[in-house]
């Protein structure tokens, strides 16, 4: 194929179908300053505003983000479970997909939203930044909100869980990244406000309001931006009806709570069926039991607020999207309430099994054909490791200061790449790369009993275990593979679960279970019928998950625990997906604008400058 029909093909793949719209914004990423818990702090965002803005899409439309840099850092912008069908380009992820779009630099992402609807959200690509660089990326059916295959809600409503830092986050990556760990958000956040469990000096600091009508249904967009924590979500006195996870429907499931980890949406309707009052709206974090590290971690909360049907233009069925209520004015409340908001019964902060269940529960709303002969099997442990500091071939391990802890997937951690090119591009013009590559193995080194809680604790036992390697983790497939990957949770120095995302593809989750992974008994449970279909998929606490993906969209795509520690550790691996032998199959060349050298816009930087000069 020529590039000149490869691009008229791009072209027309990129092109509006009638009907559908072009959706333009654009992003302007600075640093303001934002005053919480009696502190100043200079964050990085969007537009000025945490969360950054949403973008809201119909299937079948296009979206053009222009992103304009005025921060100090370099960036990129990954739109996380977008496809991006044939066009790896716009996926966002710094040296893999794209060169970083350096300070007062500028950049356009296009794509399109073709066979997709749901919740989705986007967010930097940068480490750490992503707490404070994030926004909702919503998609309705082409065919009105009648189409969706639930009641139509009086009111979509998203609900961002986050964090609020103190800190300089790239300081903090860069800490991680050379061993040190003792950093911690000051506290979590509903839609960017930290609610009335914090307070300052004796001022109870804001928290979200939802105005609700009674009687009324309604859609709440969920979306976990965190970094380090799953969060349970529960409104007292009201029960949720899931729908879809990750931008795919799933049967309606009723349930009391929903567990949602980092990088996972949840869509769950709300009925407003309780006696008008205030009723307390709570995000709270779990984490692994003792002996595993007990870190800070912080429970918000907001509130869903019952107006008369008469006191607002809400209840009039005025297109409202979310409240962002904080000033004394705005906290006049019409209409009668019951002055004690009501507080949800929740689950203990250790409760992982509520998790699990909560995952295990969901099933496809659509029986998708899951495709019944698998190609290649990958068994990938996840834990932690670590390497002798300064380039030494032997050290002490355990709690020494000898090492440097790692995260790792099969006993290697992920090596950012360091060359001039990107690896989508080196890739795609087979120029090969300078960066010391490893094939991602089919297994771990060794087999051992993963799930070991003594292995928790720094000891002899788990020291024979940490010794891993670094380097660029790689793994190739061709074009239609269908690929078996089951993800092991270990007891290695933690036991924490592990949101693992897959760049654009989706996956089958086909079982997960508790303990260690036993294919002769655990691959009959494996539903073939109506999997759940996910972007990010949670490996339980000392547990391990059974995938499915089809390699159909070429391209350099990366896979990685969406805990932001864990990602600066290296706990992630790039998969390359091949051409096929068809048009239809094979990655168009990069857009006209895609910038070929590391100056972006203006191509005045050489790549070897860029590289002295990146703050990713």
């Amino acid at each position: 194929m020529s590039s000149a029909a490869a691009i008229i093909l791009f072209l027309s793949a990129m092109a509006l179908s009638a009907g559908a719209a072009l959706v333009e914004h654009t992003f302007v990423v600075s640093q303001v300053n934002m005053t919480h818990l009696c502190k100043e702090t200079l964050v990085t965002v969007v537009n000025g505003q945490l969360p950054g803005p949403a973008i809201e899409v119909t299937e079948g439309d296009s979206v053009s983000v222009l992103l304009v840099n005025k921060s100090p850092f370099n960036i990129t912008i990954h739109w996380h479970g977008v496809k991006q069908w044939l066009n790896c380009w716009a996926d966002g992820v710094p040296m893999v997909t794209q060169r970083p779009i350096m300070p007062n630099h500028n950049f356009t992402y296009r794509f399109n939203v073709v066979g997709q609807e749901g919740t989705l959200w986007w967010h930097a690509h940068v480490p750490f930044l992503r707490a404070t660089v994030h926004g909702a990326l919503i998609i309705r059916p082409r065919y009105g909100a009648s189409s969706y295959p639930f009641p139509k809600p009086h009111m979509e409503v998203p609900i961002i869980i986050g964090d609020w830092w103190e800190l300089d986050l790239p300081k903090v990556d860069w800490s991680m990244k050379h061993g040190s760990f003792d950093f911690f958000a000051s506290g979590s956040t509903i839609n960017g406000k930290l609610g009335d469990l914090f307070n300052c000096s004796g001022v109870k600091e804001h928290g979200y309001v939802l105005d609700v009508v009674p009687g009324k249904t309604y859609l709440l967009r969920v979306i976990n931006a965190g970094l380090f924590s799953e969060f349970y979500l529960k409104i007292a006195g009201h029960k949720f009806t899931v729908v879809a996870a990750d931008a795919n429907y799933v049967s309606p499931y009723n349930t009391d709570v929903i567990a949602i980890a980092p990088g996972e949406t949840v869509d769950a309707l709300v009925v407003a069926d309780a006696a008008p009052g205030r009723y307390y709206l709570v995000a709270l974090p779990n984490q692994a039991p003792l002996p595993d590290t007990q870190t800070p971690e912080f429970t918000t909360r907001g509130m869903v607020q019952y107006r008369d049907n008469h006191s607002s233009d809400i209840a009039n069925g005025a297109p409202a999207v979310w409240s962002r209520r904080g000033t004394k004015e705005e906290e006049k409340v019409e209409g009668p309430t019951i002055d004690v908001p009501v507080a949800p019964e929740m689950p203990d902060h250790h409760d992982t099994i509520t998790s699990f269940y909560f995952h295990s529960n969901l099933t496809s709303l659509h029986h998708r054909q899951v495709p019944q002969q698998v190609d290649e099997h990958i068994f990938i442990v996840l834990g932690l490791g670590s390497i002798c500091r300064n380039g030494k071939q032997s050290c002490k391990r355990g709690d020494k200061n000898e090492t440097i802890v790692l995260a790792t997937m099969n006993n290697v951690s992920f090596q950012h790449p360091m060359a001039a090119t990107p690896m989508l591009e080196a890739h795609y013009y087979h120029t090969g790369s300078n960066d010391p590559m490893q094939e991602l193995p089919d297994e771990p080194p060794r087999l051992f009993n993963f799930t070991d809680i003594a292995l928790i604790p720094f000891g002899p036992k788990e020291m024979s275990l940490e010794p891993s390697s670094k380097a660029t983790v790689v793994r190739r497939f061709r074009q239609g593979a269908v690929v078996d990957m089951v993800f092991q949770s270990t007891a290695i120095l933690q036991g924490d679960s592990n949101p693992m995302h897959l760049h654009g593809h989706d996956m089958f989750l086909l079982a997960e279970g508790l303990g260690n992974y036993d294919a002769a008994k655990d691959v009959a449970r494996y539903n073939l019928v109506n999997p759940p279909v996910k972007n990010t998929v949670l490996v339980p606490n000392l547990g391990w998950a059974a995938v499915r993906f089809v390699a159909k969209n070429p391209g350099v795509w990366f896979m990685h625990c969406h805990y932001e520690f864990h990602l600066a550790m290296g706990m992630a691996a790039v998969f390359i997906v091949e051409d096929g032998t068809t048009v239809d199959t094979s990655l168009p060349p990069p857009p006209a604008d895609f910038p070929l050298c590391c100056g972006c816009d203006d191509n005045i930087l050489s790549d070897e400058l860029c590289l002295q000069t990146k703050k990713w």
